[in-house]
């Protein structure tokens, strides 16, 4: 079993070379620190509103190297982040929380029509194929909780969600112990390593300057400080989301959670028949520390989940090295939901961070006085929110007002994290909790969430 290598995305294809490396100091009119999907989209938007402007990427490794190319594939209109704080958020600026909820959903599903027609116009092979996603639950409490969220998502405008049981879901996804799903139409499911290096090449090739192999140091108005250069720009866009706490003073701004993922060998035919999946939806479930997985284009089982989800001191993966008690952990929760799939070899494992702010809300924001934009914030729902995010960018830094910048996450500061060791503990208290709860409610016939769990929400922040 392959363990790291950034992910197996990447070991599926040809092998990165990086672009040159900052070489000296520069002048530019936008500088963009982060080459992940959030600061590409960022910078093809930017290119064609301001054709004339000059831009520049600053990437420590490669495009594509953290979250961007090493997540599930889930090309989703799920809103990213806390819907109760969004709505106390736009409460806070005297509109209707209800409706900005409602436009947060739009604007997702908007979204992931709009990543795939920029999909299309590139030319982008990344295996991208509309097939909807269900998240299913498979005890009482997880299809309680799975009702409630299927009536919010329909009274918000998402009225193509349905609920699936019986015979119809076993044939369709036959997951041991699923009792209920729902599904939506609203998702798509991409090849992220072929998503995120096609939209480098489009950015690229648009006539913006990427910059791999640098690594931003310090981040003020008006200037980049690297370890090749600094790079001087009007505008200073940070778009490093897990990797956030890298940067000298910011530590304590974002939560690099740590998420994990296993892909097996392709499944033999007569396995297929035995799970169905013939849909190629995605599959999520209701439980609290819950997993994510879809079928590759290729006949694999991608299959994720929190392992370990916090190193100490915001400290960040070893090229998506990931470790045994994780991996074991997604392979015997592969095997809950598929037992026939247990005798298939596992192929590969990984990991990689994602950015989580203290109130569980994504932050997008821009500064015209100093000319400092960042956005972050995603809670594991990120590939649709980063195209979103990248398009709001654009229009804060023309100075456009849209219903993009609008939305309730535009503006919000979240407070940070606390200091070490209390980060720490915080965090692994949670997800023990969050472990302890699903182990509860598995072994219950209680329709009611677990108190631990609505504890853990609490005090986490989730709620």
């Amino acid at each position: 079993m392959r363990n790291g290598d950034v992910s197996y995305w990447y070991s599926a294809l040809d092998p990165i070379t990086p672009r040159p490396a900052l070489d000296r100091d520069i002048d530019v009119d936008i500088a963009i620190v982060g080459g992940g999907l959030t600061g590409l989209w960022a910078a093809y938007y930017l290119r064609r509103a301001r054709p004339d402007a000059s831009i520049a990427i600053i990437e420590s490794q490669f495009c594509g190297f953290g979250a961007s190319g090493r997540n599930g594939g889930w090309l989703s209109a799920e809103v990213a982040g806390n819907r109760a704080n969004y709505a106390r958020i736009a409460q806070s600026r005297g509109r209707d929380g209800a409706q900005a909820n409602r436009a947060l959903t739009a604007t997702m599903r908007d979204g992931v029509d709009e990543v795939l027609a920029r999909i299309a116009e590139e030319g982008i092979d990344c295996d991208a194929v509309k097939s909807g996603v269900m998240h299913v639950a498979r005890c009482p409490a997880q299809d309680e909780r799975l009702g409630e969220a299927f009536d919010h998502e329909r009274q918000l405008g998402a009225a193509d969600w349905e609920l699936v049981s019986g015979a119809e879901l076993s044939t369709r996804l036959n997951v041991a112990g699923a009792v209920r799903a729902m599904y939506s139409p609203q998702c798509a499911r991409v090849q992220p390593a072929k998503l995120s290096r096609g939209v480098a090449d489009a950015v690229e090739r648009s006539g913006v300057a990427i910059y791999e192999q640098t690594t931003a140091t310090t981040i003020a108005p008006r200037r980049v400080i690297t370890d090749r250069g600094v790079v001087t720009a009007e505008v200073v866009l940070t778009c490093l989301e897990g990797f956030t706490a890298s940067v000298s003073g910011h530590h304590r701004d974002l939560l690099p959670l740590n998420s994990s993922m296993i892909v097996t060998e392709p499944l033999p035919e007569d396995v297929w028949a035995q799970i169905g999946w013939d849909g190629n939806e995605l599959l999520g479930e209701m439980a609290h520390a819950y997993t994510y997985s879809q079928r590759t284009a290729d006949g694999r089982i991608a299959f994720g989940g929190r392992g370990v989800p916090y190193r100490y001191g915001s400290s960040i993966d070893d090229r998506g090295a990931t470790q045994q008690r994780t991996t074991d952990s997604l392979i015997r929760a592969l095997h809950d939901f598929f037992p026939a799939a247990a005798d298939v070899p596992i192929a590969h494992t990984w990991c990689g961070v994602l950015g989580v702010t203290r109130d569980w809300s994504a932050c997008i924001d821009f500064d015209q006085t100093t000319g400092i934009g960042s956005a972050s914030g995603y809670v594991g729902s990120g590939l649709t929110t980063t195209n979103v995010a990248g398009r709001t960018l654009c229009d804060l830094v023309t100075g456009q007002r849209t219903e993009l910048t609008d939305l309730p996450w535009v503006g919000h500061h979240a407070r940070k994290w606390e200091p070490e060791p209390l980060r720490y503990l915080g965090v692994a208290s949670m997800y023990a909790a969050y472990r302890t709860a699903d182990k509860r409610e598995l072994a219950s016939s209680s329709a009611t969430t677990d108190v631990i769990a609505r504890v853990a929400d609490v005090v986490s922040g989730r709620e």
